[in-house]
């Protein structure tokens, strides 16, 4: 059992175990121990990270730790979780780690990783890594420690890439555009892309101070993207979180548009253009009218573990190549390895310019069924798939909503949360039967 890894990287509140600084240099030192001695890449480590204030602290503590086990370490700022992957692999680089909490406030941070060919670490490297903290840290001779090194030209190096993501039978010249990069990585990225490409760009959350990352802006709180775009009479409007690798869109008529509802998008394009056939990976969070619409284009449907790690899984498995989380992080495998919110939306772009449709006709052609989710805070650890009681409850549940339905109950992998999810065709019945279940789950985490 891991440690310290999670389904995501390492997590958690700035200050406590173990996220602190010493931990971080310690982990650089492991990572550069393991990582130095593998026969792939150059003998360097890049790390980028996000806005929140308390990645200089972490990056230098990191940079330390690489560097003392005689590893270089390539600086490369704050830029979107999937430039990191994608200059890592571009680059030639042994690892890519990014200082991240991704769309947690500021009062959190951590760790994601990326290998030598744009993915992230191998359960076999993590736990490798995670072997290593626990012995003696042992700094390399003085003439064989690493160097660090401020990268120029990263920022360019991606919009390049993103731009070569998209048809060049498409132009997105004119559009008008309300990009919210939630005070966070891609703040100075998104609208120098998007302005690139001719769009006319309104950006919004692009004004980091180190403590207002995600807060009240990006793709967990598109209220105020909403109401820029109907302020703009934009054609749409583009949010991504704080590291940039989650997307939600806001359609003309001011309406969200979810990682569900994208991703059936992007089905259907790339389908239409010869792009995509077997099967979409979706996740156990999925909405049932995604499965429903996906598979009335003919194409097959499975569903993943929540996390975009179990999504890429299941798409290398398979050898499939789109997939996503309702939450909004959508892998387009043969574009990128990891989940891109600006490359995901620039697919939602292509197939607006190439159907001649507003974002609000092309969102129709799925409908989703009502679905309830709750978020139950706990403070112990709880197994809640053993739990009789709750088992118990969910059969009754489960015969309540009969085909048509589906519970969920699971706990957050970044987060203190028991997630209660019902879904069914009777939006009133959906919704008593979830604050029933969530209530159950109180009455055993107290």
């Amino acid at each position: 059992m891991r440690k310290y890894f999670g389904t995501d990287g390492i997590r958690g509140r700035v200050g406590d175990f173990p996220i602190t600084p010493d931990f971080f240099q310690k982990l650089g030192w492991a990572i550069g121990r393991v990582l130095g001695s593998k026969d792939c890449g150059e003998n360097k480590v890049l790390v980028g990270k996000d806005t929140r204030i308390s990645g200089y602290m972490f990056e230098s503590a990191l940079e330390a730790g690489i560097s003392s086990a005689g590893v270089n370490v390539h600086l490369l700022g704050p830029l979107p979780t999937p430039a990191i992957a994608f200059l890592t692999r571009f680059s030639n680089a042994r690892a890519g780690v990014v200082i991240s909490a991704s769309h947690n406030s500021f009062q959190d941070n951590g760790l994601k990783f990326f290998g030598y060919d744009g993915n992230k670490l191998s359960d076999d490297v993590e736990l490798e890594i995670e072997e290593e903290i626990e012995k003696q840290q042992v700094v390399v001779e003085p003439r064989l420690l690493g160097k660090a090194s401020r990268v120029k030209h990263a920022q360019e190096a991606y919009i390049d890439f993103c731009k070569k993501s998209m048809s060049n039978e498409i132009s997105v010249s004119g559009m008008k555009i309300v990009v919210d990069c939630a005070n966070g990585a891609a703040y100075q990225v998104a609208p120098k892309l998007l302005s690139e490409l001719g769009c006319q760009v309104f950006p919004i959350g692009v004004s980091p101070d180190g403590v207002n990352i995600n807060d009240g802006v990006g793709a967990t709180s598109p209220e105020l993207l909403q109401r820029e775009v109907l302020a703009r009479k934009a054609d749409l409007g583009i949010a991504l979180d704080g590291d940039a690798d989650r997307l939600i869109m806001v359609d003309e008529t001011g309406a969200v548009v979810d990682g569900d509802e994208l991703l059936f998008i992007i089905a259907r394009y790339r389908q239409h253009i010869g792009g995509l056939q077997g099967t979409v990976i979706g996740t156990e969070m999925s909405n049932l009218g995604l499965e429903r619409a996906i598979t009335s284009l003919g194409l097959g449907f499975e569903r993943s573990k929540v996390g975009d790690r179990y999504v890429l899984e299941k798409l290398r498995e398979g050898g499939w190549s789109l997939g996503g989380e309702q939450s909004g992080h959508i892998i387009c495998k043969d574009l990128t390895p990891t989940g891109d919110g600006l490359i995901s939306g620039l697919q939602v772009l292509e197939a607006v310019i190439s159907s001649g449709d507003s974002l609000s006709v092309l969102k129709a052609g799925m409908t989703k069924l009502p679905q309830r989710l709750l978020n139950i805070p706990i403070n112990r650890s709880i197994d809640v798939e053993r739990s009789p009681k709750l088992k118990a409850e969910i059969e009754r549940i489960t015969l309540r909503l009969g085909q048509n339905g589906r519970v969920l109950l699971r706990k957050s992998g970044t987060e203190p949360l028991i997630r209660v999810m019902i879904e069914g065709e009777d939006l009133s019945l959906v919704e008593m039967l979830c604050l029933e279940l969530a209530e159950e789950v109180r009455l055993i985490t107290v």
